[in-house]
């Protein structure tokens, strides 16, 4: 990669010499001029005012032409010597957050490469700084003849710098507002809100220059006698109503996605298992040879036992759960009725009074044979 700038970065009292070199470059197809009659080149020539005659390019300089059409000249020697700091300085002059620069300064991108073995030390300090810190920093710099203003970041392992415009050069937004008023329903912001949603993200990294191409396209048919390629059929008339045009698009984006999603989905191949085959039968340990007929056989013992488990699991199965069922339900045989109670009371009570009245009896019995031995 070619620098086309060197000089140093200025870090306060850091000095890092750097070479800059383009980040950007442009793919787009340029077109000559040429006569319509014969096409032949069209060419611009450069010619001296005051001679009348053609000059080369070693004879051409810059000039300030005044109000009154004097004409100041101005040599590269002298725009070297001018009494600017940032002639071959990039000088940061402060670090701010990203989000404090307008996209709208945003100009030429830039790498900036650490120039030699000393820099690389107060290269990667001044990169660790940022990435740490999340800011980026603004610098001035002087470049083709003017002094610029820049933003400096860190991407991946590389200091990046972006060209910046002066805030004076940004012009103010007047008359583009649009200055009829319109009410946006919410009906109609749900809907963009959902169209937004279901574009959903994207990778940039996918993105390409259709244009660019078609225009390709166009020249090779061109050049080899083909058939133009046929431009793509005009859409119907203009949708009034703003509701059924974001309607119309939610439905068209998803029906889309689905017919991609289709579409990868039978392009994807997927391999059934492979069958088990009579051969990957393992052979008896006792016998010679395995047979056919020996792993049928014993294919269709092993198919009888786990037949029979699995039965033996069905039923025991089976009595867990009328097991937990019984116990679940409520007990309704558990105690007596109310009419047994009472007779079991009543019973006891004359077992009592039987038991009380037969040792009333022996006592007496007792106390009779006691006189008798008495007399």
């Amino acid at each position: 990669m070619r620098s086309i700038w060197n000089g140093a970065i200025s870090f306060g009292l850091v000095s890092i010499p750097v070479k800059l070199m383009n980040a950007t470059e442009s793919h787009s197809i340029s077109f000559r001029q040429v006569h319509l009659e014969d096409g032949g080149r069209i060419r611009y020539r450069k010619f001296c005012e005051l001679e009348d005659r053609e000059v080369t390019q070693a004879e051409i300089g810059k000039g300030y032409e005044d109000a009154d059409g004097t004409v100041v000249p101005v040599t590269d020697e002298d725009l070297a010597q001018l009494p600017l700091p940032t002639t071959r300085t990039i000088e940061i002059v402060a670090f701010l957050p990203a989000d404090r620069i307008d996209p709208l300064q945003m100009d030429t991108a830039y790498y900036l490469s650490a120039n030699g073995a000393p820099a690389a030390k107060p290269y990667t300090l001044l990169r660790e700084a940022l990435r740490r810190s999340g800011k980026v920093a603004v610098a001035k710099y002087a470049l083709r003849g003017r002094e610029r203003l820049g933003m400096l970041r860190v991407l991946d392992d590389v200091i990046t710098m972006h060209g910046l415009l002066w805030p004076d050069e940004i012009r103010a937004p007047e008359g583009v507002v649009p200055e009829t008023g319109v009410t946006v329903r919410d009906r109609e912001l749900d809907l963009a809100d959902t169209l937004m949603d279901t574009l959903g993200e994207v990778d940039l990294e996918e993105l390409h220059d259709e244009y660019r191409e078609a225009v390709e396209e166009l020249i090779a048919a061109k050049a080899e006698g083909r058939e133009l390629p046929a431009a793509p059929e005009p859409e119907g008339g203009k949708v009034l109503d703003l509701t059924a045009a974001l309607e119309r698009s939610v439905r068209a984006v998803r029906e889309s996605r689905g017919a991609a999603a289709e579409a990868e989905a039978e392009a994807e191949v997927r391999r059934l298992p492979a069958r088990p085959s009579a051969r990957a039968v393992p052979k008896e340990s006792g016998g010679k040879k395995s047979t056919a007929a020996g792993g049928r056989k014993s294919t269709a013992a092993s198919r009888k036992t786990t037949a029979a488990k699995s039965t033996a699991k069905k039923t025991a199965a089976k009595k867990t759960a009328a097991s937990e069922s019984t116990a679940e339900k409520p007990a309704t045989k558990a105690g007596p009725k109310p009419a047994t109670k009472k007779a079991s009371a009543r019973k006891a009570s004359a077992q009592k009074a039987g038991e009380k009245k037969a040792g009333e009896k022996k006592a007496g019995e007792k106390k009779a044979a006691a006189r008798k031995r008495t007399a």
